[in-house]
């Protein structure tokens, strides 16, 4: 089981490995994506500093943050994260990220190449599970689901 270093993927990592015995790995190549000095900000006063991405600079873009990630930055590492990953010898993988990271997980699963994930995106809700394998004898890869929520409670409903 591989998660992110950051407290609500490393603690939701902790009790699926309590649950199944296992050691979790943490790792800051599945954090999500930092925006650098801008991190720890009012979500207000982020959006009112962000700039799109223009269709010619996808990757790269900063979003309008001197000193914030780009796309590129994020899905190198994440990339580079689940390609170790996937190298190891086992049937199955547990990997505990968030949810902007989760589209360079899926991408860099899927082989996707790192200039076309500008373009992608995987929305996912908190506490959310997508499922991928890779057959035995083809060895395709699939996204069996994504952002799977059938496991959480039903929200409380007035009536």
């Amino acid at each position: 089981m591989f998660s992110s270093d950051l407290l609500r993927a490393s603690q939701t990592a902790a009790l699926i490995a309590e649950r199944l015995r296992r050691p979790v790995v943490p790792t800051a190549d599945l954090r999500e994506i930092s925006y650098g000095s801008a991190g720890g900000k009012p979500q207000d006063w982020l959006a009112a500093r962000q700039t799109p991405a223009p269709d010619d600079n996808r990757m790269d873009h900063r979003g309008g943050i001197d000193d914030a990630e780009t796309r590129r930055d994020i899905a190198s590492r994440v990339y580079r994260c689940v390609e170790s990953i996937v190298e190891r010898p086992c049937d199955r993988q547990i990997i505990v990220t968030h949810g902007f990271a989760l589209t360079f997980v899926i991408a860099a699963w899927i082989k996707m190449p790192l200039d076309a994930a500008g373009y992608l995106s995987f929305p996912a809700r908190s506490g959310s599970v997508t499922h991928l394998r890779q057959d035995d004898f083809w060895k395709s890869r699939s996204v069996v689901s994504l952002a799977d929520v059938s496991h959480l409670k039903p929200e409380a409903t007035d009536g």
